[in-house]
């Protein structure tokens, strides 16, 4: 979550020009009342009434120049507590994004996935079932991976994803905008509704143009037959900065 301080800041100042000029108006308009007012007030009084429309005269610029105050006050009070919502709101988003950061740290890289992968294809193999790995790519809108919008927007996407686990799933961080989701015991079908669900999220997470992204599904054993050919999968993805040997075909 993100927001354009110095469009607030355009609103704000608009805002404080509007009160002025309430108060000119109201000012300038009070005090052609009081010139009118003033010569049958003050020059010539009606007989009788005298004190009771001094009275009403001086009752009158006491109101206008309390009004203009109570527009000036107004206006003070509610700039300082929209400061204090900014303020607040942007410690929030400060915190959230220390957050996304902590998870993306927090995430097992590349070379966990590895050591991990030939493990979970042995036991697929042995109990003849299915794995499907999940591949997310995501593409910040605003700035690179590196910058500040760019890993809150890769952070937003990752507790997108990790929301959409199950407790036997696993995800890892292959590479700046690039993760892995290991889907044990999971066949095409049921890969399909999770990536549905994961798409989901994702669009929802992702709206106001933080980032776009692509779900890609390797299903083991339909696509892929062994744990070399889903490295090789995952290799192509890599960008060219990212170096991975890859380990010897393992079925």
């Amino acid at each position: 979550m993100a927001f354009d301080r110095a469009e607030l800041d355009r609103l704000e100042r608009h805002e404080l020009h509007l009160t002025i000029l309430a108060v000119l108006i109201v000012l300038v308009l009070a005090a052609g009342d009081a010139l009118l007012m003033y010569p049958l007030v003050f020059v010539h009084p009606a007989e009788g009434g005298r004190w009771g429309m001094r009275v009403a005269f001086i009752g009158f610029c006491a109101l206008v120049v309390l009004f203009a105050g109570y527009l000036l006050d107004r206006q003070r009070t509610v700039g300082r507590l929209k400061q204090g919502l900014l303020e607040e709101l942007e410690r929030n988003i400060k915190l959230r994004d220390q957050g996304n950061t902590d998870l993306l740290q927090s995430l097992p890289d590349l070379h966990r996935f590895q050591d991990c992968l030939a493990m979970e294809v042995r036991r697929a193999a042995s109990s003849e079932r299915a794995l499907t790995l999940l591949v997310v790519k995501v593409a910040v809108s605003r700035g690179g991976p590196e910058s500040n919008e760019g890993r809150a927007a890769l952070g937003e996407a990752a507790r997108a994803i990790t929301r959409q686990l199950r407790p036997t799933d696993s995800v890892y961080l292959f590479g700046p905008g690039l993760c892995g989701v290991v889907l044990p015991d999971t066949a095409s079908a049921g890969a399909k509704k999770v990536s549905s669900r994961l798409e989901e999220s994702l669009r929802f997470v992702g709206t106001g143009n933080l980032f776009k992204f692509e779900v890609l599904l390797y299903n083991y054993p339909q696509d892929v037959h062994s744990a070399h050919e889903l490295e090789k999968a995952v290799s192509t993805l890599l960008p060219e900065s990212e170096s991975w040997e890859l380990a010897p075909g393992t079925p």
